[in-house]
């Protein structure tokens, strides 16, 4: 079976209905290894998804359990699996000894609680970890591992720092202000932001406690979970209630650039071999700030004991070795094909023309007037040998449903419930040409009892100049969209030439802007930077563009950074070089 990883996760997403539309979303995942298994929990989903190898996963549906709402945390305790989710009146405790026999057993209802999560210590001493506010921090409290009922003090933990921590901040320079096709809908935003205050202050949220090494490893995610900037830091303490220092190598996950965006609130584990993998959140957010999806990522201690995320190039095909692996080793399998190339399709609503679904942006899109029998057809420009095939849906005017709130299978929570038909189907049919006369199947899913809006079809190697996706019956009937046709493989040129410098100017002491010179035959570029020339660790890709906008810095902490260029032909790494620091007035 193939070892192929590509984000966001090729999982069925639930429907989320409110915002006076639908959409698809899962977040805040919980990824745990419980006896030989690993599960993965996230929001708002009325079941969980369970794989062997974290690679391939199967969906077990569960809306009988009362708080599968937002935030849900599973962790090991003894022989035990506790869960909890995010909740006002009541917050409960369940736990179980098989997630699949939907046999919870109710232990308690501590006090109301958002986005919690539970640790066991090496010792048996278990602990609590709440908050997701932008005006309170981050708690914890020791708890009973019988009873899963509070026996310490509650401390205060983590407080948002957004005047040192250039990530923390919901408002940045080079933030867009109100233009473009997003005018009235960002400047209501920022009017909202403003009148509440928390344009100047970050959601803390979040909470996963890790214990390596002997020291305490306590994440959190901020500044929101609508913008790219989402991602998750760390703090490391002596013990499971601090106190904490503040990693120098903050945030160590994020995913500011490429198709998708956003590695923020999310847990990190260690798998069956040793690796440590992270899982996050990324975002969508088009039809409502929810509108979310799930990543995966290597991730690792260094020599150091510095927690990072391996984020280069996360949205291609990442080839997973079996066994124990350098987090920092994997790399793309195959380079994009697809990139703005050329396309034509049976109709095009107003504002979703074909070329939206080749920009490398899953927040754009091509949308038929219609749906089954609709067709999207790619012209690569010449034939290429294809390996590869990501075929990324998109929800446009899906409407509302109204349903019984008051029914427990619709898993309500406030003014959301998700999709009361647990099995919606997204099926189409997936065709290759060399000639665009004579038609290839490459992936038959008319009759596919699957909902996969982000679905990964590996080939062979074919050679491919057309590629064509008809639609059959979509959720809803609703009109058929391509957020992304993205194909994978091997193309005729060399890599592009190596970038040896940049220029760099700081607006102020957590952002950087970088510039460069046009490398022959790049397509884009993934900007590696860090706090060392060895612990380049963050990153930030773009597409047709020689800057780079860093605003996730932060303020004294020194910075190097280097530019990859890439394109058809592979990745070229570049010099690493300081990033200057913003001069001082004489």
């Amino acid at each position: 079976m193939s070892r192929i990883l590509i984000n966001p996760l090729n999982i069925p997403y639930q429907f989320q209905h409110y915002n006076k539309q639908a959409s698809r979303e899962a977040a805040d995942p919980t990824l745990v290894l419980f006896k030989g298994r690993y599960y993965l929990f996230a929001s708002m989903s009325g079941g969980f998804y369970w794989s062997d190898d974290m690679l391939h996963w199967d969906w077990h549906e569960n809306r009988k359990l009362t708080p599968f709402r937002y935030a849900p945390d599973v962790r090991q305790v003894g022989e035990w699996l506790i869960f909890s989710s995010s909740d006002r009146d009541p917050s409960e405790i369940y736990r179980t000894k098989d997630p699949l026999s939907d046999d919870f057993e109710k232990l308690s209802e501590p006090f109301p609680f958002w986005d919690p999560n539970t640790f066991q210590d090496q010792d048996g001493r278990v602990y609590f970890y709440w908050g997701c506010a932008n005006t309170t921090p981050i708690y914890g409290q020791e708890f009973d591992p019988e009873t899963m009922t509070p026996i310490g003090e509650k401390k205060e933990l983590i407080f948002g720092r957004e005047k040192e921590h250039g990530w923390e901040r919901p408002d940045f320079p080079g933030r867009p202000k109100g233009k473009g096709k997003e005018g009235l809908a960002m400047r209501l935003y920022r009017l909202f932001m403003h009148l509440s205050g928390s344009d100047k202050k970050p959601f803390i949220e979040g909470a996963f406690m890790n214990k390596w090494q002997g020291r305490y490893y306590l994440q959190y995610a901020a500044p929101g979970t609508e913008l790219a900037t989402y991602g998750d830091g760390v703090y490391v303490g002596e013990g499971p209630l601090g106190p904490f220092s503040y990693q120098a190598h903050n945030p160590f996950s994020s995913k500011p650039g490429g198709f998708i965006t956003g590695a923020g609130h999310g847990s990190t584990i260690e798998d069956e071999y040793g690796n440590l993998w992270h899982a996050s959140t990324m975002r969508i957010s088009v039809n409502a700030n929810f509108e979310r999806r799930l990543g995966l990522f290597p991730a690792g201690l260094d020599k150091d004991g510095i927690l990072f995320c391996n984020q280069n190039f996360a949205d291609y095909p990442l080839e997973i070795p079996e066994g124990k692996f350098d987090p920092q080793s994997i790399k793309p399998r195959w380079m994009l094909l697809s990139y703005k190339k050329s396309a034509e399709a049976s109709s095009s609503l107003e504002g979703h023309g074909p070329e939206l679904a080749l920009n490398e942006d899953i927040r754009t899109s091509w949308c038929a007037r219609g749906s089954d029998g609709e067709w999207y057809c790619l012209d690569l420009g010449g034939e290429y040998e294809v390996y590869g095939i990501q075929v990324n849906f998109a929800d446009v005017n899906v409407p509302m449903l109204e349903v019984d709130k008051s029914l427990r299978s619709n898993v309500y929570t406030s003014n959301r419930y998700i999709d009361p038909d647990p099995s919606p189907r997204t099926r189409y049919l997936l065709e290759g040409s060399r000639d665009g006369s004579s038609w290839t199947v490459l992936a038959d899913k008319q009759s596919a009892e699957t909902n996969l809006p982000h679905d990964y079809i590996e080939l062979e190697g074919i050679q491919l100049r057309y590629v064509r996706v008809t639609a059959g019956k979509l959720p809803y009937g609703e009109p058929f969209a391509l957020s992304g046709l993205r194909v994978f493989g091997y193309g005729s040129e060399e890599a592009p030439e190596r970038v040896m410098e940049f220029e760099t100017e700081r607006p102020d002491a957590m952002t950087a802007r970088l510039s460069w010179k046009a490398a022959d035959r790049a397509i884009g570029y993934n900007v590696r930077y860090g706090t060392a020339p060895d612990k380049l660790y963050s990153s930030h890709m773009v597409y047709g563009q020689t800057e780079v906008l860093l605003t996730m810095l932060n303020a004294g902490q020194k910075y190097y950074a280097a530019v990859d260029a890439f394109g058809e032909g592979g990745v070229r790494k570049g010099k690493t070089c300081p990033v200057r620091r913003k001069k001082k007035k004489a």
